[in-house]
């Protein structure tokens, strides 16, 4: 979810040389005489996480080769993957929705068809000592957050626009990925961080804090997978097929995160080793941010908060067509 200036955005556009992700080489499959799968390369944003269960499911599960897809999964960064889909380099990626609106204020055809969270996972904590309970409480804080960029600065921009606060109101400090060092060191009074991991941490170490997360006060667009107009009209059977495999993948985690966490087992580099307490709760508390009423479907008004967040934070310097960002056509049953 972090991304970079929309002029940077561009420049990655010019800089890449990156490979398309659909093959037209032939597989043994197709040798065999069924229809060969097309390759389709996503890249993700992060590194291998438990937070990617739904999609190791839908691997291991054989959804997408159901499908007719050969998924390869790419840990790069967002705002390159952003820039690629745009370019048509590559058809597909997981990125936020703050990242489509910026791209397409740029003049990149991207489009978000698949809202895997249906709520934004930032959170400021604190120490309890602090007595930050809400909002408003930030009034006049020394806050720490990776930088001023990202998902983590938008976030705390919504909070402090809920409690009709300015950036003016706070003192904010670039710290870099150091939340919880810098938080258990009492060097900043409260910290951005995503609620799915640095709360979950900081618990399991016996830290009494309080926690205000932005679900509570803003709906936001989050997370979810984007593809650009290029293969909505040229291929609208390959995105209803991915979003297929996705959601199947997503449906299956909330039913049996047991599971889904020794599939990650597979993945995840390290997580055998890891606090199998700690990270469990990683995936059931992701989870908690990924259930609806509908799997993966895209709430306007989520879209147009957003918007507005950016604009007053003059990331957009005027509105965009918000209903050319995203769609819910390609959902199950549309």
């Amino acid at each position: 979810m972090k991304f970079l200036s929309p002029i940077i955005l561009i420049l990655v556009i010019i800089l890449s040389s990156a490979c398309g992700s659909i093959s037209n080489n032939p597989s043994p499959e197709a040798s065999a005489g069924v229809a060969p799968l097309v390759h389709v390369r996503l890249p993700l944003g992060y590194i291998p996480n438990v937070q990617f269960a739904p999609l190791y499911v839908a691997v291991e599960k054989g959804y997408f080769n159901q499908v007719g897809v050969d998924i390869e999964f790419d840990y790069s960064m967002e705002t390159d993957a952003v820039a690629l889909v745009g370019a048509n380099e590559i058809q597909f990626a997981v990125v936020s929705g703050d990242q489509v609106l910026l791209a397409r204020a740029q003049g990149l055809p991207v489009v978000y068809v698949l809202a895997w969270y249906q709520d934004y996972p930032v959170s400021v904590v604190s120490k309890t000592v602090q007595g930050i309970l809400t909002p408003q409480d930030l009034k006049g804080k020394q806050i720490g957050l990776p930088g001023l960029y990202g998902a983590s600065y938008i976030g705390l921009r919504a909070l402090l626009n809920a409690a009709g606060l300015k950036e003016s109101d706070v003192t904010l400090d670039s710290i870099g990925y150091n939340q919880v060092e810098t938080l258990v060191s009492d060097k900043e009074q409260a910290v951005v961080v995503y609620t799915t991991n640095e709360p979950i941490q900081l618990r399991s170490k016996g830290y009494q804090i309080d926690e205000i997360r932005v679900k509570d006060y803003a709906h936001l667009v989050s997370n979810g997978l984007i593809t650009n107009e290029a293969t909505i009209t040229q291929n609208p059977n390959l995105v209803r097929r991915m979003d297929q495999a996705i959601l199947k993948g997503i449906a299956d985690t909330i039913a049996n995160p047991d599971e889904a966490f020794q599939i990650c087992l597979k993945y995840v580099e390290g997580l055998a080793q890891a606090d199998q307490a700690v990270q469990k709760q990683v995936l059931i508390t992701s989870i908690e941010f990924w259930k609806a009423d509908q799997l993966g479907y895209s709430d306007p008004t989520a879209w147009q908060n957003t918007e507005q967040v950016l604009l007053d934070m003059g990331f957009l310097t005027k509105p965009v067509d918000v209903s050319q960002a995203f769609t819910n056509d390609f959902l199950p049953g549309k």
